[in-house]
């Protein structure tokens, strides 16, 4: 992010502050609900969701610091109807980025490569034998935390946890693992997109529209509601 967007520290210090608040409203309306499916409940989270988004955002954008807060994934998944004391389980994750800075990739390739006593090595000289290399050397987590450092973009990333009765046999999905996921075992998925961010803006500029029409009515009002009630006024002429 460039210096001339990137946001101040109080701007960060107010996104927590909104979460602090955000989250002091969800946990008085979990105690004061009225049932299961109170909406009061479902607001908050909501509303708490979109604070701790909007926070994590900026401290990354201010501090390249993250946070452990996530967004939930789609309310329409199928109900779970998995084992209800699992023997096993498998996590999926998928994280998209985009190559912006390919000279970066490489160079940071090419210095594994001679840490490791290959300099000179083909393998760094194009981009798909950098990524091989980095993603060789380093474990998924790191190069999410570091992506920046190489050249990279974060995209949207989703991660789901499953259930089974029985962990699998040893090589049985390698050739298609995502291909045998039933959507009725996973236990918790959790995507982070720049949708969520997308409709937090369009919502901001909602509220904003409606702050600005509450103000013009405001200046535009009725004229005879700002007269002055001791203003002395011109009696009206029965005979006109």
């Amino acid at each position: 992010m460039s210096d001339a967007v990137q946001p101040t520290a109080a701007e960060v210090r107010a996104a927590a502050e909104a979460v602090k608040t955000a989250l002091d409203r969800h946990l008085a309306a979990v105690e004061r609900r009225s049932g299961e499916d109170d909406p009061a409940v479902y607001e908050a989270f909501n509303e708490l969701a979109a604070a701790a988004e909007v926070y994590d955002e900026l401290l990354y954008d201010r501090y390249d610091e993250v946070t452990p807060f996530e967004i939930p994934g789609a309310e329409d998944a199928p109900p779970y109807t998995g084992p209800e004391e699992p023997n096993a389980l498998s996590v999926l994750i998928r994280r998209d980025y985009a190559v912006v800075e390919p000279h970066r990739l490489l160079a940071q390739a090419q210095r594994v490569e001679a840490v490791d006593g290959e300099a000179g090595a083909e393998a760094s000289g194009t981009v798909h034998g950098a990524l091989g290399v980095l993603f060789g050397e380093f474990e998924p987590d790191e190069i999410a935390s570091r992506h920046k450092e190489f050249g990279l973009e974060e995209g949207d990333s989703t991660l789901w946890v499953t259930a089974a009765d029985e962990p699998a046999e040893p090589g049985e999905w390698l050739e298609t693992p995502f291909e045998q996921v039933d959507p009725e075992h996973v236990v918790c998925r959790f995507d982070v997109s720049a949708v969520f961010d997308d409709e937090l803006e369009d919502d901001i500029d909602d509220l904003e529209g409606i702050d600005e029409a509450d103000d013009a009515d405001d200046e535009t009002g009725d004229p005879e509601a700002e007269l002055d009630e001791d203003e002395d006024l011109e009696p009206l002429d029965a005979e006109r």
